[in-house]
């Protein structure tokens, strides 16, 4: 191929210099090249001047997404801001070419992949080549509305440079933001309050999965002080809590994701809030917004409040959760300090838990063991082929 290129260059070389080829085809012969290249060649090159590659690009697509429908890609893309992406941009095109009839002139609205090209196109896409990809995510989520709360906060910084913690809860199978509270700071106190309202707003949920701050547990701090203020409140319903492992955010990974939707949704408001009564008040039309008008990719482009309405059953204290690819285990350690994991699987826990009940979360091949006042115990990693499992890795 490098010989090949090489010929070319030379040819197109010998002609733009206007060297005359007396024998043609013995050129070509010596040289490899077929005459009716060459006769190609020579005639841009007298046309032209000199032979440039021409585009191959097809002068008709029939397919190309009209110009039309381009343009109202890039006015969505700054209109729809922050909630800008592909998804939300082909929700509006779809009612757009409802309304307006694409249909009759031949329209179609295009593919969320498509629009991402046109996006690319334009420059309206900040490529991340190092960003993971969200075909290697594995969604999971419970089956059921009430059957998990999760619950965190994050700080916001007000207009005039204080600082508020935000406590959001958020229903792991409908991601319905079931309670939002602004607060001065990340207390035991404001935690309670939030947790509050979204039981009082929708009922108790039967797990209550949070982090490890100061606000959910008194573990850290005071560990022989027994259950937290927090702690209590939730088990007082006959919920399960569950504080997630050190370095493990992907227990409240959807109310930690959610930070962000609200966080984008705060800073584009024309008015940023001041105080603590006006960041709630935002932060109530927030609620009202994300669960009856923004669409969710992970529930099929319905909203919140749509999919908490289709569910046929409510999950709660009385009612098991129930997980979609993962297990809930509530085992009594043995006195030797072990427990049964199914018929087949036995774990060793440590005879400082012997009597206690434990839960142990299953999520394919990964067990967490939790106390029964949510603290984590440690995890492995099983292994099928065997049956004693060996003693967990401890808790960070």
């Amino acid at each position: 191929m490098t010989r090949k290129r090489a010929i070319m260059r030379l040819m197109d070389a010998t002609l733009q210099a206007g060297v005359k080829i007396p024998n043609v085809s013995e050129w070509c012969r010596v040289n490899g090249v077929d005459r009716r290249t060459f006769y190609r060649h020579r005639a841009r090159i007298e046309a032209e001047g000199r032979w440039e590659e021409r585009s191959r690009r097809p002068k008709h697509c029939p397919h190309a997404t009209p110009e039309p429908v381009v343009a109202e890609v890039l006015r969505l893309r700054q209109e729809l801001a922050p909630d800008n992406g592909a998804d939300p941009i082909r929700d509006v095109l779809i009612e757009l070419a409802a309304e307006q009839d694409w249909l009759a002139l031949g329209w179609r609205v295009p593919s969320r992949a498509t629009i991402n090209r046109i996006l690319q196109r334009a420059g309206m896409v900040a490529v991340n080549p190092k960003k993971r990809p969200r075909s290697s995510y594995r969604r999971f989520s419970y089956a059921r509305p009430r059957d998990c709360y999760q619950i965190d906060a994050q700080e916001i910084t007000l207009a005039g440079g204080d600082t508020a913690a935000v406590f959001e809860v958020l229903d792991d199978c409908t991601r319905l933001l079931v309670a939002i509270h602004a607060a001065p700071g990340e207390t035991a106190e404001a935690a309670i309050t939030a947790i509050t309202a979204a039981r009082d707003a929708h009922g108790a949920p039967g797990i209550v999965p949070s982090d490890n701050g100061s606000a959910f547990t008194s573990r850290g701090r005071h560990p022989q002080t027994g259950p937290s203020q927090f702690a209590r409140t939730v088990t007082h319903w006959g919920s399960r809590l569950i504080h997630s492992s050190p370095y493990h955010p992907q227990t409240c990974g959807k109310v930690e994701r959610h930070h962000q939707t609200f966080q984008r949704w705060l800073d584009h408001q024309p008015e940023q809030p001041a105080t603590l009564t006006e960041l709630q008040v935002l932060a109530t039309d927030y609620q009202d917004y994300y669960n009856h008008h923004r669409r969710h990719s992970a529930l099929g482009r319905t909203t919140p409040a749509q999919a908490w309405q289709a569910a046929d059953t409510l999950g709660g204290p009385t009612h098991p959760p129930a997980q979609t690819d993962a297990t809930l285990h509530h085992l009594k350690v043995q006195t030797d300090g072990t427990v049964n994991l199914g018929t087949h699987l036995r774990i060793r826990i440590g005879s400082e838990h012997t009597g206690h009940t434990i839960t142990i979360i299953r999520d394919h091949d990964r067990a967490t063991a939790y106390t029964n006042n949510g603290n984590p115990i440690g995890y492995l990693h099983l292994d099928h082929t065997q049956r004693y499992q060996g003693t967990l890795t401890p808790a960070a």
